[in-house]
């Protein structure tokens, strides 16, 4: 046999040999993980649950806004502090132009007694309307005058939804008030009741931690930090052994090794810690005491500090984004601040966003862009007049630590913008097709669909298999229609198919489900950019797919010589379970969490449970070097 021959006939044995280890040693069961058992409402339940989504995503945007507006308020007090008038009159100028909200503004000087509106564009309605706004005015002067800031209730005119907001510079001198137009309130309303489905559309035509009774050793759920008094906290894949002989030999080491599927333990003083890739401590603990008889079996424990905070190490990154410690509940659900320890991104991992576009003039997205591709209408910009692309867009990459708006979960990757959906928020296969082979043919090494339909179509699965033949992380949403009906691309095996879950790490009531589904991520009450500059709070699985994204793009950004499905399987392999032990179809793997996935890309170049899928690329590799067709 020839030298070539023996060195492929040698990494085909390596295969199977690997392949059939993995499934030999592959965990089947996650022992006494508490279980967090999905239920399925009726279409009744399903319509309230979604109408009050709805609610609190409306509610939330207002808050987002008023935040927003008031921060620009103080910023331009700021700025206009010793200015000359025709600065002012520029920096009002600016805002008027990046934030069309801004329905009227209104310039006080104390000193002078003169009031001057560099913007006015007043609505008008019925005469009570009308009277109902200059009485909202008047007190937001008198607030003004007497050094109080004002924030009026909201109030109609016409057919929209207003309110006033006065500020007073720290000297007393100069105020200014702002009339808010809210159609940001109407346009997240209206976008969510077709994306939770609540109208027709389109129209016809780290390792895991058990929580235990101190006392009892009982199993306990913590929900809240009151529970904290009786909870006592440990990994729940590893032990602490003490041997009643001193210490075991090198050979009864490697042997318990094998038996509990782990690595070399860990040795402190007499005793030792296991960690196991497929016991948890129940079954390391059964196991040791009834074959190795030790001196003691305990958990290893985890001790917080005696404070507030109940973070243990690496230190948790907080960024100063205005909206961030207060209304994005979804990052530190998922690790966020702890991952951003091992990665923030790169500028060489491009993020591929296939949606309506995105609002290339944001403020929080500036510099994260790069040119992208319209496939709706040829030769025009991907600009996005749905806001769909925008929020999702902003949850991947919104600039960090810029005490602006919110953060996105990458600091540094580039996002490469794709309209393929139209400005009713609909695409065809073409264009969708289109967008993804464009994506992927202009350098995206991640890209995400945040879009779906439940028609199996060969044109779009022959996009996607395009996509992912050129190593091509695929991640799409699962659908918002509560029903196990597979949704396309998301049920495609080259697609990472991502559910949504809520505040409380439980499925979202809107959350299709299914056995497509591979991990969960948090899609509730979203706070992300939106057109206009704005920011909005919207729900669905739309938003929990570009948390995956942005997390696929971390790994790949910390170790680029994974391929995309080396990539897939570590998101897969760490999420945190949160349904029945196991896959299951409604959080798939569990629900990603970057620090545990960052950790695990970071570490030995290739683990275990990837070396068949790497040993295949490296076997394609070896072949295209020799001119054989892989």
């Amino acid at each position: 046999m020839s030298r070539k021959n023996l060195r492929i006939a040698g990494l085909l044995t390596a295969i199977f040999t690997v392949v059939l280890l993995t499934f030999a040693l592959r965990p089947a069961e996650k022992g006494n993980t508490p279980l967090r058992q999905a239920s399925v409402p009726g279409p009744k339940q399903e319509k309230i649950l979604k109408k009050t989504t709805l609610s609190q995503d409306v509610t939330a945007t207002d808050r987002l806004n008023r935040v927003d507006v008031s921060q620009h308020l103080t910023s331009l007090l700021n700025k206009a502090h010793g200015a000359s008038f025709k600065d002012v009159s520029v920096y009002a100028e600016h805002l008027k132009q990046e934030h069309g909200h801004f329905a009227m503004l209104t310039w006080l000087d104390f000193r002078s007694n003169k009031t001057t509106t560099f913007k006015s564009d007043p609505p008008q309605g019925s005469d009570q309307e009308n009277k109902t706004l200059q009485k909202y005015l008047k007190l937001a002067k008198s607030s003004l005058k007497n050094h109080k800031s004002y924030e009026s209730p909201t109030f109609v005119v016409g057919q929209e939804k207003y309110y006033f907001m006065g500020q007073r510079d720290k000297e007393g001198s100069i105020g200014v008030i702002a009339l808010i137009n809210q159609k940001v309130l109407g346009k997240v309303a209206d976008h969510q009741l077709k994306n939770l489905r609540l109208i027709p559309y389109p129209k016809e035509g780290k390792f895991r931690v058990e929580s235990v009774h101190t006392d009892t050793l009982g199993e306990l759920t913590v929900k809240t930090g009151h529970d904290n008094q009786n909870a006592s906290h440990f990994y729940e894949n590893e032990i602490v052994v003490r041997f009643p002989n001193g210490h075991p030999t090198q050979g009864q080491l490697q042997t318990i090794v094998a038996d509990i599927n782990g690595k070399e333990p860990r040795k402190l003083g007499y005793a030792y810690i296991f960690r196991s890739e497929k016991m948890s401590f129940y079954q390391l603990k059964s196991y040791f005491d009834n074959k190795w008889h030790p001196e003691y079996t305990e958990p290893h424990y985890l001790y917080l500090t005696n404070d507030t905070v109940s973070e243990t190490n690496p230190e948790v990154i907080t960024p100063n984004d205005l909206l961030y410690s207060t209304y994005q509940w979804n990052l530190p659900a998922i690790e966020t601040g702890q991952g951003w320890n091992l990665n923030k991104g790169s500028k060489d991992v491009i993020v591929g966003v296939v949606d309506t576009g995105v609002q290339a003039s944001h403020p929080d997205l500036q510099g994260k862009l790069l040119p992208g591709y319209n496939a709706v209408t040829k030769g025009s910009t991907p600009d996005d007049d749905v806001g769909h692309g925008t929020h999702v867009t902003g949850i991947i990459g919104a600039l960090v630590n810029n005490g602006e708006g919110v953060a996105g979960i990458s600091w540094y990757n580039k996002i490469l913008p794709v309209k393929a959906l139209d400005n009713s928020g609909a695409g065809t296969t073409y264009s969708v097709a289109e967008g993804i082979i464009w994506a992927a043919d202009n350098g995206a090494k991640v890209i995400n669909l945040s879009l779906g339909n439940y028609a199996d179509s060969q044109f779009l699965h022959d996009a996607i298999k395009y996509a992912y033949d050129r190593d091509v992380v695929l991640v799409s949403a699962s659908g918002n229609d509560n029903t196990e009906r597979p949704g396309y691309p998301a049920a495609y095996p080259e697609v990472l198919a991502v559910a949504a879950t809520n505040a409380s790490h439980q499925r979202a009531s809107f959350s299709n489900y299914g056995d497509y589904v591979d991990v969960a991520a948090p899609g509730e009450s979203i706070a992300s950019t939106y057109p206009d500059s704005q920011y909005a709070a919207l729900s669905g699985t739309s938003m929990a797919s570009p948390h995956v994204a942005a997390l696929a793009a971390l790994v790949r950004s910390l170790n680029p010589d994974l391929s995309n499905q080396e990539v897939m399987d570590l998101l897969m392999k760490n999420a945190i379970d949160l349904g029945t032990p196991g896959h299951d179809k409604y959080y798939g793997w569990g629900q990603v969490d970057i620090y545990k996935t960052l950790q695990a890309a970071s570490g030995n170049p290739v683990p275990l449970q990837l070396w068949p899928q790497h040993v295949r690329q490296q076997l394609n590799q070896l072949k295209q070097r020799m001119g054989v067709n892989p």
